[in-house]
């Protein structure tokens, strides 16, 4: 037989079995699930009796109580299982089994996760984290000295880096917007993209959600706004992936990049990139691809030589487990936790809300401050007293806490975060 041989037979066999895992791992969440059939989102985030089946999918330690899972967050046990399966046949052979059995394996996370986002399967490439999905699309435009890209004073550090990086180097003038926490409406957002974009501008970075309060941008409006413009729009969904309801064609982006390992919950290390399909042959690669590559090529933007397949196969069974609760009962769950103690704390006479609560405003993540106190000296004092572990920041503009409870998360954990705080308040 064949290498070409074993390896398809190889392949026909792991699927099989990959796929009975799956289903046996998923059979009590299925069944949960199933008797949610016909209540609204808003009832099945209060349903303990769903959400402690889910809590059990979880190998966590539970003498902590972890409120950063918007820095990256634990896989359901089935997701581990498989990446540890893979990971042990990927070591028996490892010249055979990485590029001819496991690598394949990449084109159904590939079809997966196109489903999800709701494009094609040929406008989705695999990355290992939303910074190198960002710093992608962003060093990959055709950029001159003095072009613009505009952006804000809250998206991420490391694209700001990256934009600051080409300023550096090739003269590229780097523009940021400020806006108030919370912001008075999303209307006001995108006036404020409106008042920056000059002439000059040629590409505008937004974060879907952003990653200190949370804030979600009318990614929609933003969009339409610089295609009217002629100016390229690149979309931060690091947090809102997996997070927000929505899909590619809600938004009218033509590039957006994400993590998986945040709200997916798929392995340490897996991103998501997508080029609509027309944009993709003028987009430099960020490491080279080979010639028998094609420049309208998706997979131009993988190019970067030895890695783990198990890693990126391991969003399967994530993608999975993701599908079987549906974006909407997620995002309402995490919503209902992070309301829980927000709205508490709201009462409290020290402590300011940075995040607006409302439905279109922001989702499960959720950022305060409090008067007289660091949030650097609260973040250690949570941590010291019980455990607890949130995240602290400081800012140019603004300080503050950030608390991301996750699904596995449970009532009690939440409600000691609470009680805690109010203790050390007092």
């Amino acid at each position: 037989m064949t290498v070409a041989a074993s390896a398809a037979a190889e392949a026909v066999e792991r699927e099989r079995e990959r796929q009975r895992r799956c289903e046996a791992a998923l059979a009590p969440l299925r069944d949960a699930v199933a008797l949610m059939k016909d209540r609204t989102t808003v009832d099945v985030a209060a349903d303990e009796g769903l959400w402690r089946v889910v809590q059990d999918a979880f190998d966590v330690d539970r003498t902590l109580v972890n409120l950063n899972n918007g820095g990256v967050s634990p896989s359901p046990r089935l997701v581990q299982d498989a990446l540890r399966r893979d990971q042990a046949r990927g070591n028996e052979a490892p010249s055979y089994a990485m590029w001819s059995v496991l690598e394949p394996e990449v084109e159904k996370v590939r079809a997966s996760l196109a489903s999800l986002f709701g494009c094609d399967a040929e406008e989705v490439a695999i990355t290992r984290n939303a910074c190198e999905s960002l710093e992608t699309v962003l060093f990959g435009f055709e950029l001159q000295k003095g072009d613009e890209v505009l952006t804000t004073n809250q998206d991420y550090p490391r694209t700001l880096a990256a934009l600051r990086q080409r300023e550096r180097r090739e003269g590229v003038v780097v523009r940021t917007i400020s806006f108030p926490v919370p912001p008075p409406s999303s209307a006001d957002l995108v006036e404020r993209f409106r008042r920056a974009i000059t002439p000059r501008t040629r590409v505008l970075l937004v974060s879907h959600m952003t990653y200190l309060t949370g804030q979600v941008f009318p990614v929609a409006e933003i969009c339409r706004m610089g295609r009217e413009a002629g100016v390229e729009v690149v979309v931060d969904g690091s947090h809102a992936l997996a997070h927000l309801p929505f899909r590619r064609d809600d938004l009218g982006c033509d590039y957006y990049g994400a993590t998986l390992h945040k709200w997916v919950m798929a392995p340490i290390g897996t991103g998501f990139l997508y080029v609509r399909r027309e944009k993709i042959p003028r987009l430099w690669p960020l490491m080279a691809a080979t010639s028998e590559i094609r420049e309208d090529d998706i997979r131009k933007f993988e190019q970067i030589g030895t890695h783990p397949a198990a890693v990126h196969n391991g969003a399967r069974e994530a993608l999975a487990f993701h599908g079987l609760l549906g974006t909407e009962r997620k995002s309402a769950r995490l919503r209902y936790l992070r309301d829980r103690w927000a709205r508490r704390l709201a009462r409290h006479p020290r402590v300011r809300l940075l995040t607006d609560l409302s439905p279109a405003m922001s989702c499960g993540l959720g950022t305060f401050t409090v008067e007289g106190m660091s949030p650097f000296d609260l973040a250690e004092a949570l941590w010291d007293r019980r455990r607890i572990f949130v995240v602290a920041f400081g800012h140019e503009e603004f300080s503050g806490v950030r608390v991301t409870p996750s699904l596995y998360t449970r009532l009690e954990d939440v409600d000691l975060f609470v009680e805690e705080t109010e203790r050390i308040l007092a």
